[in-house]
């Protein structure tokens, strides 16, 4: 069985079209929501849906994920944001990567919930970096077998790059492996900053990590 942790944190408008895509692309997985404190109603939402988990956790994604994990019974993890969105038949793919004892986990391919053709340059960009370097992002909904999870001692307690962190572990353990089935995750943050400004400020944080920059100072970098 997969399990599937959801980090949520004032997603009431996303975390319905997120729960509803898994129960009809996976209908057998176990789906468990970890709230980082929400003021909205994604609460009230989640715990409308028979089956499902809400736990309350402290805030920070790293922490809400590993708090999801500890009340995972399934034999993997898929880590998904609360504005993404899978395809039909997801668990399956996973399942059939996971049958490769090599692969340690891996990640969906990248796509934004936006028509407009400038995203599918990122799409690309995306779609190379994750070719050459094996290199997802949390954005793509990474999975993970649970004893190698548990072996890495889950995710860092950093408040940015924990995904970053995650992937640069598991590749000493095993192989890091992309799914064609897509991660459709919402473009609400490239539209709101600017999709130039945002991928720049992507790649920067990107080089300032790979050369020493503290996470925290990285937060306060991206965030601002």
């Amino acid at each position: 069985m997969i399990s599937v942790v959801i980090p949520a944190l004032n997603e009431e408008e996303n975390i319905t079209r997120c729960i509803a895509a898994l129960r009809t692309g996976g209908p057998e997985c176990e789906i468990i929501v970890a709230d980082g404190g929400s003021r909205d109603r994604t609460r009230e939402v989640v715990e409308s849906y028979a089956g499902v988990t809400c736990i309350q956790t402290e805030r920070g994604r790293g922490n809400q994920m590993n708090a999801g994990a500890s009340h995972a019974q399934g034999d993997a993890l898929l880590f998904l944001h609360a504005d993404t969105v899978l395809a039909t038949g997801w668990d399956r793919e996973i399942e059939a990567a996971l049958r490769n004892n090599r692969v340690v986990g891996g990640a969906f391919t990248f796509a934004i919930d936006n028509p407009l053709r400038q995203y599918r340059i990122i799409e690309a960009w995306v779609s190379m970096r994750c070719r050459v370097f094996r290199l997802p992002y949390g954005d793509q909904a990474i999975f993970v077998r649970t004893g190698v999870f548990k072996k890495l001692a889950g995710y860092k307690n950093i408040p940015l790059m924990e995904d970053v962190d995650l992937i640069g572990r598991m590749k000493k353990l095993g192989r890091i492996t992309i799914l064609e089935h897509r991660a459709l995750t919402s473009g609400r943050r490239w539209a709101a900053k600017g999709l130039i400004r945002t991928a720049a400020v992507n790649q920067a944080v990107m080089l300032l990590y790979r050369l020493g920059v503290s996470e925290q100072r990285l937060a306060k970098f991206y965030y601002r």
